[in-house]
């Protein structure tokens, strides 16, 4: 019997000729995985603020070259060459974090204005079931990750599997951005584990709902408080534990 077994590369991400990070992942959808870090991180703010994208497969590189608008160093990051490494285990470290609070401090519009979203139990309980239907990698290996962005009748907008549970967040999050859809009115699922990376790319995207069929971790429950995310995790049958600002939740 013939078993198939996910693929774990290390690829390189260079902006402005510049080694920006090494991502290991799952070598697919890589142009989406760069937008969706460079947007993350706040190096870009839109899809227009990239001039030209593009991936070699040979040598497992994404070349990124930014608008002339942008004005962005390798240099001007406070992050040594070990942090440079983004594993599909713990994801982003602690500097990184830091990277995208500091883009979170010129944002003029929080999370928190968006108070008057409302969203019925039974989508969520839809959509988290709903990503495990489409993730194909899954069925087939039982090996990897996937997020997910639906709209607000549960109408799945997009999904990426990845090894790393926040890789497929930030391949979520550039598919988005380079098929020009918008955040306003969305939420996003996951399968894994809530954790303080994970909310902060959704605090950057401005989405004010994330659901996992997983736990949250403390480090992701403290910042959804702060940031005015709604947190769910185990969303599994016909329950579900709210963390944060279970206002936004009816039904």
């Amino acid at each position: 019997m013939n078993d198939t077994v996910l693929i774990e590369s290390p690829v390189d991400l260079i902006v402005n000729s510049e080694p920006l990070v090494n991502i290991i992942c799952l070598p697919k959808d890589l142009k989406e995985l760069a937008v969706g870090f460079l947007y993350s991180i706040g190096i870009i703010n839109a899809i227009t603020d990239i001039k030209e994208i593009k991936t070699d497969e040979i040598e497992n590189q994404i070349n990124v070259e930014l608008s002339d608008s942008i004005t962005f160093s390798v240099k001007n990051l406070d992050i040594n060459p070990v942090g440079r490494v983004v594993d599909t285990s713990c994801g982003i470290s602690s500097p990184w974090r830091d990277t995208i609070k500091k883009a979170l401090e010129n944002e003029k519009e929080l999370i928190k204005t968006k108070d008057d979203t409302r969203l019925s139990s039974g989508i969520i309980f839809s959509a988290i079931k709903r990503i495990y239907q489409e993730m194909n990698l899954y069925r087939e290996t039982g090996g990897c990750h996937g997020a997910a962005v639906f709209n607000m009748k549960g109408i799945l907008l997009s999904l990426k599997e990845d090894i790393g549970r926040h890789n497929a967040i930030d391949k979520v999050i550039g598919d988005m951005l380079l098929t020009k859809k918008s955040f306003n009115n969305v939420f996003l699922t996951s399968s894994g584990r809530l954790t303080g990376d994970c909310v902060l790319k959704a605090v950057r995207a401005k989405i004010p709902i994330v659901a996992s069929v997983s736990a949250a971790i403390e480090s992701g429950i403290r910042l959804a408080f702060a940031y005015g995310i709604t947190l769910i995790g185990f969303v599994r049958g016909s329950r579900m534990n709210i963390y944060t600002h279970p206002y936004r939740i009816i039904g």
